[in-house]
């Protein structure tokens, strides 16, 4: 993979707003699960009839929030993402996972969020976020990116939403950052990226966070 020559101009120019302020990821609550205990049968000496007790429901097709960024990866995709611009949420970076009010008024509202980004505070990185959503949500923010220029199309899990700018920085090189969104059955993967954006990166997460073959994913 070939890198951008990185310059630190590009923050301070009007395209630097890919690394602008921070945003602390919510660690996702635990979800109470329950079980139920049938009561005990007593049998008659002479004669044993056993019914067998009615199976509660305990499981759930709720989306669950992974615990931790490394749960939202394929091996493959981890190895690689390590190898092309680690580190794992560095501290230093404060890139939004996007610049679209209606997705930042999400995630900032308190909903459960978690937030993984790779690379260090300079031109080329990437910021992630996994907030849940329902299934109004999903379609306002289907609808907010729509009329924002993003390209949509469907996935096996929902509708995934791309957009990307190209330009040129005071030091006269070139940049390209843009987004890429995930709305899926429960939650939404926002992604912001600029110079780095690694092939394949939201299919990826969608196989590893829902099951779904990344071959039911156009583009």
């Amino acid at each position: 993979m070939t890198r951008h020559h990185r310059t630190p101009r590009l923050l301070a120019a009007g395209a630097a707003a890919a690394v602008a302020f921070s945003l602390a990821a919510c660690q996702p609550e635990p979800v109470p699960s329950g079980s139920a205990e049938p009561d005990g049968a007593t049998a008659e000496p002479t004669t044993t009839v056993e019914s067998a007790p009615t199976p509660t429901p305990t499981e759930t097709d709720a989306f669950v929030l992974p615990s931790s960024c490394e749960e939202i990866y394929s091996a493959d995709m981890r190895a690689t993402l390590e190898a092309d611009n680690p580190p794992l949420n560095d501290p230093g970076v404060t890139m939004y996972s996007s610049e679209n009010a209606v997705v930042l008024e999400l995630i900032d509202s308190g909903a459960p969020t978690l937030r993984c980004t790779w690379g260090t505070p300079s031109d080329y990185g990437l910021a992630t976020n996994i907030t849940l959503i329902d299934d109004a949500q999903g379609e306002e923010i289907a609808a907010e990116l729509s009329a924002a220029g993003f390209s949509s199309e469907d996935v096996a899990v929902g509708s995934i939403h791309r957009i990307e700018q190209r330009g040129i920085t005071l030091d006269d090189e070139p940049y390209t950052l843009g987004e890429t969104h995930v709305i899926g059955d429960g939650a939404i993967i926002t992604t912001r990226w600029i110079n780095f954006a690694p092939e394949g990166y939201s299919e990826d997460i969608i196989a590893t966070l829902w099951g779904a073959d990344s071959a039911d994913s156009a583009g």
